[in-house]
C-alpha cells in the first residue's frame, strides 16, 4: 500500500504476527527514475525475517527491465508488477490498472519482465478497468509468460473501493491460471478469509487496508487455517498497538501536527473496530496534538479496561468521509 507499508510500518506489523511475505511501496518507474531510497530501505534494512517482494508501477517496457535489473542487486524475494493500482493520476499515466485497457501492451510489458527476471516474478491486477472485456485474455497472458504468482482484487479499477467484491471472477481466475492465486478485496478477519477460500478455491489471500486496521489478521487466519481458536484482541492491546505505530513512523524534526495528522490515516481504519458508534473516529479527528490523541486512545481503551476489538468493522462506521468502508 503506497505511503504505508515502508520498513517502520512492517516492523510494527511484524510484533503483532507477520504476514508470510510483505510488499513494498511501489517503485515509480520512468525515464527519470531511480530506485527511491526509502523503498528500498523495506528491503535492504528490513529486520522482520519475512522476504520482501520489491513493487514496480509503470509502462515504458525499457526502464521497467532496467529497474527490475536494479532490484535484483538488492536482496528481494522477487519483483512485482502493479497492474491495479486504481488512482486516476496512475492510471491516466497507463500505469497500474490503465495497463488493463490494453492487452497488447500487458503481453509485451510481462514478456519483457520474465525475460528480466529468472527468479520469481508476480503480478498484481485487478479485473479490469472499467468493465471485464479483457478479463480473461489478460489471464491467458499471465499464463503465456508464466508468472509466479498473481494477486487479483476483485473490483474494476474505476469500482475502487465502494463497490461489492466480485468474488466470483477470483474463482473463475483460480479455475483458468496455472500459478498460485491470491485472493484481494476486503478480506476482513481470519473467518472472511476462510470463506473467501472455500469459494474461490484461491491459494492464498492478500491483505491490504484491513491489516491497518488488525494487524494481528495475518496471525489470525494461520490460527484458523491450523484449526486453532482465533484470540480475542483486547481494546488496551490496540491502544499499545497505537502508540507503537505512532513512534515506528514519526520522522525526527518533523512538526508535531503532522506526526499526528500522519497517524489520522492509520487511525480512520482502526476506529472502525473500536466502538460501535464511531465515537473514537469522531473524537480521534478532530485532535489538535500528540497528547490529546494519546488522551483519546486512553478513554476509549483504558489500559485496565475489558473491552475487546470487534473482528469485523462495525457496520456503518467508515474509515473515511466519502471513501471506502
Amino acid at each position: 500500500m503506497q505511503d504505508v507499508t515502508d520498513l517502520p510500518f512492517m516492523a510494527v506489523i511484524a510484533n503483532c504476527g507477520a504476514p508470510d511475505y510483505f510488499v513494498t511501496e511501489y517503485f515509480r518507474v520512468h525515464s527519470q527514475s531511480r530506485l527511491e531510497k526509502h523503498i528500498l530501505e523495506a528491503v535492504t534494512e528490513n529486520r522482520t525475517g519475512r522476504p520482501v517482494f520489491a513493487q514496480m508501477i509503470g509502462e515504458d517496457i525499457h526502464h521497467l527491465v532496467r529497474s527490475a535489473k536494479d532490484l535484483q542487486e538488492h536482496p528481494i524475494a522477487g519483483v512485482d508488477l502493479n497492474m491495479g493500482c486504481p488512482s486516476p493520476t496512475v492510471y491516466k499515466k497507463q500505469c497500474g490498472g490503465g495497463l488493463l485497457r490494453d492487452p497488447q501492451k500487458v503481453d509485451q510489458v510481462l514478456g519483457a519482465l520474465r525475460e528480466a527476471v529468472p527468479g520469481l516474478f508476480t503480478v498484481k491486477m485487478r479485473i479490469g478497468f472499467s468493465d471485464t472485456e479483457n478479463f480473461e485474455t489478460i489471464l491467458d497472458l499471465v499464463n503465456k509468460h508464466q508468472v509466479d504468482l498473481l494477486s487479483l482484487h476483485g473490483r474494476t479499477v474505476k469500482e475502487m473501493y465502494r463497490s461489492e467484491v466480485h468474488y466470483d471472477f477470483i474463482k473463475r481466475a483460480a479455475e483458468r491460471i496455472s500459478c498460485p492465486l491470491l485472493a484481494n478485496g476486503d478480506i476482513t478477519s481470519a473467518a472472511k478469509a476462510r470463506q473467501v477460500l472455500d469459494y474461490t478455491g484461491a491459494a492464498g489471500v492478500m491483505v491490504g487496508r484491513h491489516a491497518i486496521r488488525n494487524p494481528w489478521i495475518f496471525q489470525q487466519i494461520r490460527d484458523d487455517q491450523a484449526g486453532l481458536p482465533i484470540s480475542e484482541i483486547p481494546l488496551y492491546q490496540v491502544n499499545r498497538y497505537i502508540k507503537e505505530l505512532y513512534e515506528a513512523v514519526s520522522k525526527p524534526h518533523a512538526p508535531e501536527q503532522a506526526q499526528v495528522n500522519k497517524m489520522k490515516k492509520y487511525l480512520n481504519f482502526v476506529g472502525q473496530g473500536v466502538d460501535p458508534e464511531g465515537k473514537f473516529l469522531y473524537e480521534m479527528r478532530r485532535a489538535k496534538s500528540k497528547t490529546q490523541l494519546f488522551d483519546i486512545c486512553d478513554r476509549h481503551m483504558p489500559e485496565d479496561g475489558d473491552g475487546t476489538f470487534a473482528p469485523e468493522p462495525y457496520q456503518g462506521v467508515i474509515a473515511r468521509p466519502n471513501c471506502e468502508s
